[in-house]
């Protein structure tokens, strides 16, 4: 079945299945069933089923799933078999964090250059990247091949920076910035704000 096919929430879910299937592969796990993957991620077994056949038979009734086939057969279909470089454009404190982080290597991504506009940051050592100027994204982008970007800029400058990215190449951009952005069809944006989760969680607070 094509990608754009198939729907972006079942998309979503994937990554989820992915994560607790690696944790259970981590224990020795071998096999596992559609029942306890969702008591794992907290989505109905049938749901879980339902998604996994959107992409063929990855199980048998009565003996469940081989984790290790279905891990990787996930990873194929994230497209995560192998590591996507990525750009880190930003270098206030999410963007220092981010580039320290150890987790994405193993997830099928690795950060491989880092900028800023601000003359104080330029040049200057993070974790093990020298922060490149903001002026050289479109060239330094376009050289490396880099599709995917992850933006921790002002809002006030993220619009601007995206159309840089979009110009260079990338088609897939991770947006801290508070602010929603417009990209051309075919590149695919993706909203991270903890603000918006706090309040979504607080409506249900007394």
């Amino acid at each position: 079945m094509k990608k754009r096919e198939i729907p972006d929430i079942i998309v979503s879910r994937l990554p989820v299945y992915l994560r607790a299937l690696r944790r259970m592969q981590a224990q020795n796990q071998q096999t596992t069933s559609s029942q306890e993957l969702g008591e794992q991620v907290g989505i109905s077994a049938a749901q879980i089923r339902k998604d996994l056949s959107q992409f063929g038979e990855f199980g048998k009734q009565g003996t469940g799933y081989n984790i290790a086939f279905l891990v990787g057969k996930l990873r194929e279909i994230l497209q995560v078999e192998h590591a996507w470089d990525v750009a880190l454009v930003g270098m206030g404190d999410m963007g220092h964090a981010l580039a320290r982080y150890q987790g994405f290597s193993d997830r099928g991504f690795r950060v491989a250059m880092v900028f800023d506009n601000d003359p104080e940051k330029i040049g200057k050592q993070v974790g093990e990247f020298i922060v490149r100027d903001a002026r050289e994204i479109g060239n330094a982008i376009r050289e490396a091949g880099i599709k995917v970007a992850m933006l921790c800029v002002p809002a006030t400058i993220a619009q601007a920076v995206t159309t840089q990215l979009v110009e260079a190449g990338v088609r897939a951009i991770l947006n801290y910035a508070p602010i929603s952005l417009s990209v051309p069809a075919g590149v695919r944006l993706q909203y991270l704000d903890p603000s918006i989760g706090l309040q979504r969680m607080t409506y249900y607070l007394d």
